[in-house]
């Protein structure tokens, strides 16, 4: 679980508790540690002790002492000290867009309405506001980690070569088939057999005719999951019989399998759907992208009236990728022009890929605004590649990298932890 993930698991945690103190009241503000060049106040410390209680209450934790919390507490906000100063020399920002789906994502969590939601927030004595405050806190923390860590680790080809090689990997990067079952039971009696096997091949018929599976199978089926309609579910080929792995690859989505034997009687499958496996089919776009971004010199009207009058030059004739070196903000794209190369899905942010999906090839889009910046693109090209065996590849790569970032998040922590001046003044 990401460090995002926990934070909104434990702000949906205080949304289940009313509002109780712990032991401790610290009445006055005060420093409790410097920490390079800010410091931690007694009242953070505080509130996000009373945070962490009300979390290990509403799970039914038992609270550690106080001196013990208040120790580790204090050594985390340190951390998270730093690593906000980290985001604020690289000028990281969260859009309102961005902290809307994260409380979003909270309130259905809790399963509440709008205005409950706020009644609760109100109950455990938070208002919007501060909520709003720790959420975007915590986004920012998440990116810094998502930025500094994932640069360490370096998943190579012969990592992604051995994983897909192994039998974990195979079984992982095998299709799943959600499947239909029928079984006509026989006995060794030879007229069972052969009354089993014409009824097999008559429902078969009726089956391709265009009757519903689900209902027959439950009218005929002799199979354990005869009464669900025959559904077996999600299955890899080998949680599969034998019989049936033999069989299922052959099966397009929809088919209906011929009858086959086994000891057991007659099986009728039917193949619902396939995730994984075959040709994927994937619609790219060629894409080029000119970033300007806002800062305490440039303001955000400011960047995107820059953004116009680049856009307005090169529709009057200046070179696109001229343009790019000259002004783009993208350290990775401007010196070859902006461009981003073939595009793959999730590879942007929604909004920049919502604007090249609309877009008209070699039109500048009007600018938009995104997490990162303004934005112009344009698309020189489109066109639909099977992308099965990238898309392996980079999936199982992503694997690997989420078993490591963990790990080697703990790692960063404490090398930034080491590296920094820290003097704590909490008595």
């Amino acid at each position: 679980m990401t460090h995002l993930k926990k934070c909104l698991s434990l702000f949906a945690g205080i949304l289940l508790l009313s509002s109780s103190a712990i032991a401790e009241k610290i009445i006055l503000d005060r420093v409790v540690a410097i920490v390079d060049d800010d410091v931690v106040m007694a009242s953070e410390l505080q509130s996000r002790l009373l945070t962490i209680t009300r979390s290990l209450q509403a799970s039914n934790t038992e609270v550690p002492p106080l001196d013990v919390m208040k120790s580790q507490v204090l050594e985390r906000l340190i951390v998270e000290q730093l690593q906000l100063q980290m985001a604020k020399r690289a000028n990281v920002q969260i859009s309102d867009e961005e902290l809307n789906q994260a409380i979003g994502r909270i309130q259905q969590g809790n399963k509440l309405t709008k205005e409950q939601f706020l009644e609760q927030l109100a109950k455990d004595g938070m208002t919007i506001e501060a909520l709003r405050h720790d959420i975007r806190r915590e986004l920012v923390l998440n990116r810094v980690q998502q930025g500094s860590v994932n640069r360490r680790i370096n998943i190579s080809k012969q990592e992604v070569d051995g994983f897909l090689a192994s039998q974990e990997g195979k079984f992982w990067a095998s299709p799943d088939y959600l499947l239909g079952h029928i079984l006509i039971a026989t006995s060794s009696d030879k007229a069972v057999q052969i009354a089993a096997e014409e009824k097999a091949n008559k429902l078969q018929k009726q089956l391709l005719d265009g009757a519903d599976f689900r209902n027959t199978a439950v009218g005929n089926s002799s199979g354990q999951n005869a009464l669900n309609g025959g559904d077996m579910g999600w299955r890899k080929i080998a949680q599969l019989p034998s019989l049936f792995a033999d069989i299922v690859p052959s099966l397009a989505a929809g088919d209906v399998s011929a009858p086959f034997e086994s000891p057991a009687g007659f099986h009728i499958l039917k193949l619902y759907e396939q995730r994984g496996g075959g040709e994927q089919l994937i619609d790219q776009a060629k894409v080029r992208h000119i970033l300007v971004k806002p800062s305490e010199i440039l303001s955000n009207d400011e960047a995107h009236a820059k953004l116009l009058g680049i856009r307005q030059s090169i529709i009057d004739g200046a070179d696109f990728a001229e343009q790019a070196k000259e002004h783009s903000e993208d350290i990775g794209s401007m010196l070859s022009g902006g461009d981003l190369g073939w595009s793959l899905p999730g590879q942007f942010v929604p909004e920049f890929e919502s604007m090249m999906g609309q877009i008209e090839i070699n039109d500048v889009s009007v600018p938009f605004r995104s997490q990162f910046g303004w934005h112009i693109l344009q698309v020189q090209e489109r066109r639909s590649e099977d992308m099965s065996e990238n898309m392996r590849r980079n999936q199982a790569s992503n694997l690997l990298r989420k078993r490591r970032f963990d790990e080697e998040l703990q790692i960063w922590l404490q090398e930034i932890r080491d590296e920094a001046f820290v003097e704590i003044t909490l008595k």
